[in-house]
């Protein structure tokens, strides 16, 4: 595996720099930061707007369909150097996963009408795959769709919907055949959030904050047209979706500037009269989190490196999942200890006056609670485990 970055790939990373500096003092405050208090859908935009301007919004996007067609190695210092300089990342279901989608299972309608709003942001989209009693075992999923003429209507629940108290568009896995296997009777739908009979409710979580959400569908009627690829074949496009959600969930590079900060952290809090960061006890837990994020770091590049040969990733991107997200745990318990009582919930609702102590210790206890979600979603760890013995294994 060759880690040396060419000319060309080194002049491209003081591009992305030039663009970065120009771009941070126009974000909200508060965008992309660890303490990243409630946004509204505006400030959300105002990053992928930026980004959409350069051209930059979707650097896997084949060019032909509206991307930057980046290599695997421009998109990788991209994300390392936004990760850095404490950008934000754009939000994965248009660009990361329905899009990809449409552009690879769907026809040229399809492509024409989704592709250019999901690009510019005009829609925005969230994810239908989760239900009560179907999480990491997606072909429990029990939400119904009937085809009837020339629509299909669509009753049952979606849980943990990220974000779509905002969305213009949902996504979803649906049972179209109850006869046959579970994995082979459910298809992949587009649905418009302004169909007559959806109604998103609010789930709340610790810190406070609407993130997530529950969707019920009351007989939709939703036109057969939106019906991505074959019907009874949307766990085809399930997987080559999650195969790419799961490779993304890694963020090493998020973890590597999260791993920084919480340097910066035990050289300026104190135990017993030193710098928290000369405690053996802390300094270990430290030191094996740097360990195991340069290992992590190191099997995302050999992923990355297949990726560049043209080689398929497949259940590799559950290993990344499953250490990405145990480090990113680990860190922010790591940040929680070191702080202590300031680390303590705050009511965001009070604004600035809602916190005492350090900057750095702001917003620590919503991203450790928020945080705790990271081993489930995407496909719980111990699914994850178990994808890797099969398949990885062949035990």
């Amino acid at each position: 595996m060759d880690l040396s970055f060419s000319r060309e790939e080194e002049a491209f990373r003081q591009e992305v720099k030039e663009f970065i500096a120009e771009a941070k003092p126009k974000l909200p405050k508060n965008l992309g930061a660890p303490e990243q208090a409630r946004l509204s859908k505006d400030d959300y935009m105002v990053w992928h707007k930026l980004l959409y301007r350069k051209g930059w919004v979707a650097p896997a996007w084949p060019r032909q369909y509206g991307g930057a067609g980046w290599s695997v190695t421009q998109r990788y210092i991209f994300s390392t150097e936004a990760a850095k300089a404490g950008m934000p990342t754009t939000l994965p279901f248009g660009l990361g996963m329905v899009g990809p989608v449409i552009y690879t299972f769907g026809n040229e309608a399809q492509q024409k009408k989704f592709l250019p709003r999901i690009l510019s942001g005009e829609d925005w989209w969230c994810q239908g795959y989760s239900e009560p009693g179907a999480g990491s075992d997606l072909a429990s999923l029990r939400c119904r769709a009937v085809r009837d003429g020339g629509h299909y209507v669509i009753n049952g629940q979606k849980t943990w919907t990220t974000l779509a108290q905002y969305a213009d568009w949902i996504f979803c896995l649906v049972r179209t055949d109850v006869n046959v296997k579970p994995q082979e009777g459910i298809s992949f739908l587009l649905i418009d959030m302004e169909t007559p009979g959806i109604t998103v409710k609010p789930i709340i979580v610790l810190d406070g904050a609407r993130e997530v959400n529950e969707v019920f569908f009351d007989d939709v009627k939703v036109p057969a047209e939106n019906l991505v690829g074959e019907e009874n074949k949307g766990w085809t496009y399930a997987k080559f979706l999650l195969e790419h959600e799961r490779s993304g969930l890694a963020s090493a590079s998020r973890s590597r500037a999260a791993l920084t900060r919480l340097k910066k952290i035990g050289e300026t809090e104190q135990k017993d009269g030193a710098p928290l960061i000369q405690d053996p006890d802390f300094a270990k837990k430290l030191a094996e989190l740097e360990a195991d994020l340069m290992a992590l770091e190191f099997t995302e590049l050999r992923i990355l490196s297949q990726e560049a040969k043209g080689e398929k990733v497949g259940p590799e991107s559950s290993i990344l999942k499953v250490a990405g997200s145990e480090i990113q745990q680990r860190a922010a318990d790591l940040a929680m200890e070191a702080v202590g009582y300031y680390a303590l919930p705050e009511d965001l609702s009070l604004g600035d006056n809602a916190h005492v102590g350090p900057d750095y210790a702001r917003g620590l206890a919503g991203r450790y609670f928020n945080l705790r979600k990271a081993s489930i979603y995407g496909g719980s760890n111990e699914i994850q485990r178990n994808i890797i013995a099969k398949a990885v294994l062949g035990l």
